[in-house]
């Protein structure tokens, strides 16, 4: 088979890599790919979001399957427009993207299943949103409806960050038409978790369970950024709470939307937090998580593109995944600065020295090949490193090993990364 693979951070890099190991595949190409993707795939110069360009180049090359990665060509019909053409593609429709690309969408559609989640209120301008703020007390969740690149959630604990919160949406438009419209949530307390989900129609197949660190600082301070690390599985979570997952939250949701008429194919990603009351749904994606995937699929030991193909193709039902037992840790390794403004370009060493480590694997996120040969930065999140170990402090100690042999101008990690699951 012919795999094409749609975009070019570390979640996609994870897919590609993990393609690879396919019995099935005879090669895999990657748009626009980057440094690291480049070693295992041919990445050619297509943006993800350049949907047209891609489908020509999957009609030219003649691709077996393309597989979308990220949620903005996903939620803009990328799968529609391959679909039209014939060309198999892994991946929800526009319609059922929705699930990802509004926050509205998804809330009232978990509602009408029965789905656990936390209560929320819609505002379409400021003066409406801001007397909701006057009469509810902190903490509040301010959620942009669209998409945001994962920053568009604010966990604000006073009225003052509600009112800046609500300002950027509608006022500065900082997330475009993203923020038109604003949700106001309840702010649920307890862990999170993420599953990630294949699905067709009413059929779905869940992988093992997540656990990631969205702030960027240690003990969970400073702004969200797309993630900081992650680590499956997911100790907090029982085998109990995890089928309770399954149960309650993931299987009603493939099921109400198909009452609506929509076979959604592909990807479901359910946040989940662990409240005292049950877990509760925070928000759905339609593609997998990013860093959850790369700590997910080290411990994958069934064939990914089987999987996918039982979607494409209709037959998911009765499908089964193998897992390894050796859980799985991910250091994300960012550039100083980020999820501000941060510089590209430099120079990254170490990394064939922390990619020999025994269990360890180097996925690149934001990196780009320099002239000389030598690999640079190029975006906030620059690489995402995954360790198996025995356990969870094997695994852990193998990932921050092999981060500390990164090096390059200002880099930044998180040092608490499944710090929690060595604490009891």
């Amino acid at each position: 088979m012919k795999i094409l693979v749609v975009g070019g951070g570390g979640r996609e890099h994870a897919l590609t890599w993990k393609i690879a190991q396919s019995p099935l595949v005879e090669g895999i190409w990657c748009a626009p790919g980057n440094a690291g993707m480049a070693a295992v795939a041919e990445c050619v110069n297509i943006g993800a979001e350049d949907t047209g360009e891609l489908a020509r180049f999957a009609e030219e090359k003649r691709i077996d399957l393309t597989v979308v990665g990220p949620e903005a060509p996903l939620v803009a019909g990328i799968a529609d427009l391959f679909q039209d053409r014939g060309l198999a593609v892994f991946g929800p429709t526009r319609e059922a993207a929705q699930m990802e690309g509004s926050k509205d969408f998804a809330k009232q559609l978990m509602l009408e299943a029965g789905v656990p989640t936390g209560r929320a209120e819609v505002f379409t301008d400021y003066e409406a949103a801001e007397a909701c703020i006057l009469n509810r007390s902190a903490p509040y969740v301010v959620k942009a409806d669209g998409l945001a690149a994962g920053k568009g959630v604010v966990i604000a604990q006073d009225d003052r960050a509600a009112y800046a919160a609500l300002k950027a949406c509608f006022q500065d438009r900082s997330f475009g038409s993203a923020g038109e419209k604003v949700l106001i949530e309840e702010f649920l307390e307890g862990q999170e978790v993420s599953i990630i989900c294949f699905v067709d129609g009413e059929d779905i197949l869940p992988m093992a369970p997540a656990q990631d660190y969205k702030r960027v600082g240690d003990g969970d301070t400073g702004p969200n950024t797309g993630g900081m690390g992650s680590y499956s599985p997911v100790p907090v979570l029982s085998t109990e709470g995890y089928h309770r997952c399954v149960e309650e939250i993931l299987r009603p949701t493939a099921r109400a939307l198909a009452a609506r008429g929509i076979h959604f194919k592909g990807i479901l990603y359910a946040g989940i937090i662990l409240t005292a009351g049950g877990p509760k749904v925070l928000e759905y994606n339609v593609r997998f998580g990013d860093p959850e995937t790369q700590a997910v699929l080290p411990r994958l030991e069934s064939d990914i593109v089987e999987a996918m193909l039982a979607v494409v193709e209709g037959r998911l039902a009765g499908a089964s995944l193998k897992w390894s037992d050796d859980p799985c840790v991910t250091v994300v390794v960012a550039s100083g600065g980020y999820p501000a403004s941060y510089a590209k370009g430099y120079p990254i060493g170490g990394l064939e020295e922390a990619g020999a480590l025994n269990g360890v694997t180097v996925f690149h996120a934001g990196t780009r090949p320099g002239e000389g040969g030598e690999i640079l930065t190029d975006g906030g999140r620059v690489l995402n490193i995954s360790a198996l170990g025995a356990d969870f402090a094997a695994a852990r100690d193998r990932a921050y090993e092999a981060a500390g042999k990164i090096d390059f101008e200002g880099i930044y990690y998180r040092r608490d990364i499944a710090l929690r699951t060595l604490e009891g």
